[in-house]
């Protein structure tokens, strides 16, 4: 069967709500695409080739290579949550969320829609860093498997983070509080731009607590083989928290949390 084929098979309302997902961010694709792209093409060049010679290698491999994983996960979770979030917070600003609870599909196909066309926005453009980034330092793909499966279940775990702040948020200020204050400082400080163990004990062990860390050093495993903490571990939790996520989103769904008014 034809993956045209296979997608006539889905429901009509989870296609069409899945399509315009898509289609959001295409639209203005320079926003949403060649801006995210090009801020890592400055951090490469800035902190790979600038300070690259500064820092020496890591676990084996050049700065430029360490840099790579943690800036393709950088842009991925971004993305991810900006485009459910954003999706959900101006039909409820313009009233037209309604439409959808009233359409004939279920919550579980909403929570989909949402979640993969953020996957999607969030995967494309970890790809094109990833692309972009390879002329200048290719990465071995030591665990592609495993890299693909961290790459997925990243990507839905913000998309699902999106989902929940979309739905929370009553105005954009509420919304602009997640990427402020919690999912760039965790990024920053979750391995983009160092390997925690050059920190001292202490602070080590105050990184340990931070989610981030075992998103960028799991992805790290899968293009290097070289990892901070345990990579199987940090699969297994991400898995878990996917659940987690999911039953929140169904649960904020289903009792019209900030929906329904």
């Amino acid at each position: 069967m034809s993956l045209s084929g296979a997608a006539s098979l889905l429901p009509i309302p989870f296609r069409t709500l899945f399509y315009r997902e898509v289609h959001r961010f295409f639209i203005v694709i320079n926003q949403t695409l060649l801006a995210p792209v090009i801020s890592a093409v400055l951090y490469l060049f800035i902190f790979g080739f600038s300070l690259g010679n500064r820092f020496g290698s890591f676990h084996g491999f050049s700065y430029l290579h360490f840099l790579v994983p943690g800036l393709v996960m950088m842009g991925l979770v971004n993305n991810s949550f900006q485009n459910p979030s954003s999706s959900l917070m101006i039909s409820k600003f313009e009233g037209n969320i309604v439409d959808i609870l009233m359409a004939p599909i279920g919550h579980v196909e909403i929570i989909l829609g949402y979640m993969l066309g953020g996957m999607f926005r969030g995967l494309l453009v970890g790809t094109s860093i990833l692309l972009v980034s390879s002329f200048f330092a290719p990465p071995p793909f030591s665990h592609p498997v495993y890299l693909i499966t961290v790459a997925l279940l990243s990507a839905a775990l913000f998309s699902l983070l999106g989902i929940v702040a979309g739905i929370w948020a009553e105005k954009f200020d509420d919304l602009a509080m997640f990427p402020t204050f919690i999912i760039t400082p965790l990024t920053y400080l979750g391995g983009v731009f160092y390997s925690i163990s050059i920190l001292p004990p202490f602070w080590r062990k105050v990184s340990l607590l931070n989610p981030l860390l075992y998103m960028i050093n799991s992805l790290r495993f899968g293009f290097l083989g070289v990892c901070d903490v345990n990579p199987w571990w940090s699969l297994a939790s991400l898995a878990v928290l996917d659940a987690a996520l999911f039953g929140v989103c169904y649960a904020m769904l289903k009792s019209g949390y900030r929906l329904r008014r």
